[in-house]
């Protein structure tokens, strides 16, 4: 389960678990392009998802900064949500395979920003082989705006908190296959892809 700081992921792992499947939880540490304010967020989310579930759940933290720098150094920044949501799956999903997870889960929900439109999804989504589960994917916001507050996640998603500062002026809203891999041609994938792994650590 990918974890961010915001209001959506809480309330897409909530379903998972309420479906009576178990859940890793991960965390992309974007910091320096934020502050300690995500993982705060995530920690407090995955309390509660702990007490109303009954049950310790796993909670890792991978290093995403040093991927993000990479990125905006070699590639065409107008790619950077496309380019940085892949390497965040490829990540979970090394995790995943580590875990002996079967599926990877997301908060995405249909075109909300950037690199959630169809086009971006299915260049970010081909870049894993599991199966990627989005239980949000056809809720508005409001709907789970207002899940969040059932739940009492709502409350800590919106505190005061520094957002993502890596997000390029004017993202790509269509982007093509061929156009992201030329892109991710120009850095060493697999290696910033073991580094982050290897730096993996519990919340």
């Amino acid at each position: 389960m990918l974890m961010s700081g915001g209001i959506d992921s809480p309330v897409a792992a909530d379903m998972i678990l309420s479906q009576g499947h178990e859940l890793v939880g991960v965390h992309m540490d974007n910091r320096p392009f934020t502050d300690d304010s995500p993982l705060e967020k995530v920690r407090d989310h995955w309390k509660v998802l702990e007490a109303r579930h009954g049950r310790a759940l796993p909670l890792y933290v991978l290093p995403h900064g040093s991927t993000q720098i990479a990125l905006m150094r070699n590639t065409d920044r107008h790619y950077g949500c496309v380019l940085c949501r892949r390497f965040m799956w490829r990540s979970a999903e090394l995790l995943a395979e580590r875990e002996g997870a079967t599926f990877l889960v997301t908060g995405e929900s249909l075109g909300q920003v950037a690199s959630q439109t169809l086009s971006n999804m299915k260049a970010a989504t081909i870049a894993v082989r599991l199966p990627i589960v989005r239980p949000l994917i056809g809720l508005d916001k409001k709907e789970i705006e207002e899940h969040a507050k059932v739940l009492g996640t709502y409350g800590i998603s919106t505190r005061p908190g520094l957002c993502c500062q890596a997000v390029p002026d004017r993202p790509a809203t269509a982007s093509k296959l061929l156009t992201i891999e030329k892109e991710e041609s120009k850095i060493e994938v697999d290696r910033i892809l073991a580094d982050v792994l290897r730096k993996v650590h519990t919340a």
